[in-house]
């Protein structure tokens, strides 16, 4: 079978967002591929906020499905998968995700870039992954100002990568910034541009990262609501309950349908013994 097709039977549409069904390992594979080749795409690490955003947003949707691969990056989208017919989906975190990679990239001699974050921020990320990684090669870092760019100013910043020779970019901006700058560079960088979110505040330690214990059951969002309330609290007090009665819906959906098919190959079966 090929890579296609095998990519067709592991992906999955949550609430109009095309998933992956996938691990560490091969997440890496396929970036490690993909840098090796010098294939510009990129990658989202899809939690309940980047799907409800897509929800609403269909320019925005368009952008996340468009993803060369979109990893399910919280519990409550794993959870998902799994009730929707997925037994064998696990968590890519995306801050994770990033670690896994700078490990790969390190043995696979893939130079990678760093676009996000504060200077201090990368600075200490930069020390740390050394630390960490001691063969991984750091090509260059950015700290982007928060107002949008000019269109100069983002050219620069794009030669600027390029000069660098970087072959994997962490992006760091948040969600939806990080998706639709990763988006605008495709076909402008001959590298993988993987949306990482929160990563680099946690790497580098300014940012307090929920306790492993808190994401397993599902709780991370009510740590970081705790931790950061006044820029936290819309995004998990009105997305989260919307995401629980749509999914709702589509699980109502998924159990109709499986009902169905149910009873037509139980009258079948009857058809044929009789």
């Amino acid at each position: 079978m090929s890579d296609t097709k095998q990519d067709n039977h592991r992906k999955h549409h949550l609430l109009g967002v095309l998933l992956n069904i996938t691990s560490y390992e091969d997440a890496c594979d396929r970036i490690s591929n993909w840098a090796l080749t010098k294939q510009s795409c990129y990658i989202i690490a899809a939690n309940v906020h980047v799907v409800m955003t897509a929800y609403w947003n269909s320019a925005y949707r368009q952008v996340v499905n468009h993803a060369a691969m979109v990893t399910p990056d919280g519990m409550p989208l794993v959870l998902a998968l799994r009730w929707l017919g997925w037994p064998q989906a696990t968590r890519v975190y995306g801050p994770d995700l990033m670690l896994h990679c700078c490990q790969r990239a390190a043995q696979d001699k893939l130079p990678i870039y760093l676009y996000g974050g504060t200077n201090a921020m990368l600075k200490k990320l930069q020390q740390n992954l050394v630390l960490r990684f001691p063969e991984l090669k750091i090509v260059g870092a950015y700290s982007p100002p928060f107002r949008d760019l000019t269109l100069e100013e983002e050219q620069q910043s794009l030669e600027q990568i390029h000069q660098s020779g970087a072959a994997i970019v962490f992006v760091a901006l948040g969600c939806p910034k990080q998706e639709l700058w990763m988006a605008r560079q495709q076909g402008q960088l001959d590298a993988v541009m993987i949306g990482v979110g929160a990563a680099f505040g946690f790497h580098s330690g300014e940012v307090s990262q929920a306790p492993r214990w808190m994401m397993a059951l599902s709780l991370e969002w009510l740590y970081r609501l705790m931790t950061e309330p006044k820029r936290l609290w819309k995004r998990y007090l009105i997305n989260n309950p919307a995401f629980v009665l749509l999914l709702s819906r589509e699980l109502l959906r998924h159990t109709l349908k499986q009902d169905q098919t149910s009873a037509v190959s139980q009258a079948n079966d009857r058809d044929i013994a009789g």
